[in-house]
C-alpha cells in the first residue's frame, strides 16, 4: 500500500494522510481502527481528539516507521502526551489479541515441523547495563524466539528477555522446548540450542574438518531446512521500529506481540 493509506470509513478517506512513506495494509488498518472503535464503546469513550481510524494511522506510523512522539504529534495534530497515550492503548489492545504459544502449537499439530530461531532487538542502553549485552552479537539488547513454519512464514515471537540470555535457556524458560515435545513436533534449531533435548533438532557438533562424511551431509541437510527461519526474522525486522528500541525495557515484550497481531491479521494468519 502507498504512502496515502485510507480510512476504513469513506466519510473519513480524505483526512486518512501521513505525511511519511509507509507500506501498511489496509487490512492491518481496519482491523486496528474496528478493535478502536470497540475498545472505546466498551469504556464508554465519547470523544477523542483522533477518530479511532486516525488513531490506528498514528499507531501504524510509530510500530511500522519507527517515528518518535514528537513528529507523530506534529502531524497528526495532537500533544506529545496524547500521542503517547493512543499509541500505547492501541499497542495494547493488539498486544492482548496476540497468540499465545499453546495456540500456536495447537495450530501447529498438522504441520511437518516448525523452525525457532532467536534474534537481538536492538536497545539504547550503555555499557554498565550488563544484563541486556549480548555477547554473540556485540551489543545491548533483548532476546525474542521466533517459531516459523517450513515455509519460513513468522507464527509466533515469545516474550523478550535480556540480551544476554542464550537462545537454548530462553527457549527453556519461554516452555517451547517442553511445549514441542508434549505435542510430538519436530523443530529444527541452530547450534545454539544444543542440548535442549526434546524434539528440537540441532546440527552435529564440532568443527567441520572433523565431521564425517556423513555427518557433513546432515549438516548441509539441516541448513537448507533451517534457513527460511530467516525469512520470519525478516518479517519482524521490516517494522523499524523493531530496530532500535528506545523505550523502556519494560514495553518491548506488549510492542513485539502488537507487531505480530497486526503481521497475521495482513496475511491473513
Amino acid at each position: 500500500m502507498g504512502f496515502r493509506p485510507r480510512e476504513p470509513s469513506p466519510r473519513e478517506a480524505s483526512r486518512a494522510c501521513y505525511p511519511s512513506g509507509m507500506d501498511v495494509s489496509s487490512s492491518a488498518l481496519r482491523f486496528l481502527a474496528q478493535e478502536l472503535r470497540r475498545h472505546r464503546r466498551v469504556i464508554g469513550s465519547r470523544w477523542r481528539r483522533l477518530s479511532a481510524g486516525r488513531q490506528a494511522l498514528l499507531a501504524l506510523a510509530h510500530l511500522r516507521v519507527g517515528h518518535t512522539y514528537a513528529p507523530l504529534a506534529a502531524g497528526f495534530g495532537v500533544g506529545t502526551t496524547t500521542a503517547y497515550r493512543y499509541v500505547t492503548e492501541a499497542v495494547d489492545l493488539l498486544a492482548a489479541l496476540a497468540p499465545t504459544l499453546a495456540d500456536v502449537v495447537r495450530a501447529a499439530s498438522v504441520k511437518a515441523y516448525l523452525l525457532l530461531d532467536g534474534t537481538l532487538l536492538p536497545i539504547d542502553r550503555i555499557a554498565a547495563d550488563r544484563p541486556f549485552y549480548s555477547g554473540k552479537h556485540k551489543r545491548h539488547g533483548m532476546n525474542v524466539q521466533v517459531l516459523a513454519d517450513p515455509f519460513g512464514r513468522l507464527l509466533w515471537v515469545s516474550p523478550a528477555m535480556p540480551g544476554a540470555v542464550h537462545d537454548v535457556r530462553a527457549a527453556r524458560e519461554h516452555g517451547i522446548v517442553d511445549a514441542l515435545a508434549e505435542a510430538d513436533i519436530t523443530c529444527w534449531a541452530d547450534k545454539g540450542y544444543r542440548g535442549a533435548g526434546g524434539t528440537v533438532r540441532t546440527p552435529h557438533w564440532g568443527r567441520w574438518e572433523t565431521l564425517s562424511t556423513g555427518q557433513q551431509a546432515v549438516n548441509r541437510s539441516h541448513a537448507k531446512v533451517r534457513a527460511l527461519v530467516e525469512q520470519a526474522m525478516a518479517t519482524l525486522k521490516s517494522w523499524r521500529l523493531l530496530r532500535k528500541l528506545r523505550c523502556s525495557t519494560t514495553r518491548i515484550t506488549c510492542l513485539v506481540q502488537a507487531v505480530l497481531t497486526l503481521h497475521l491479521t495482513s496475511s491473513g494468519g
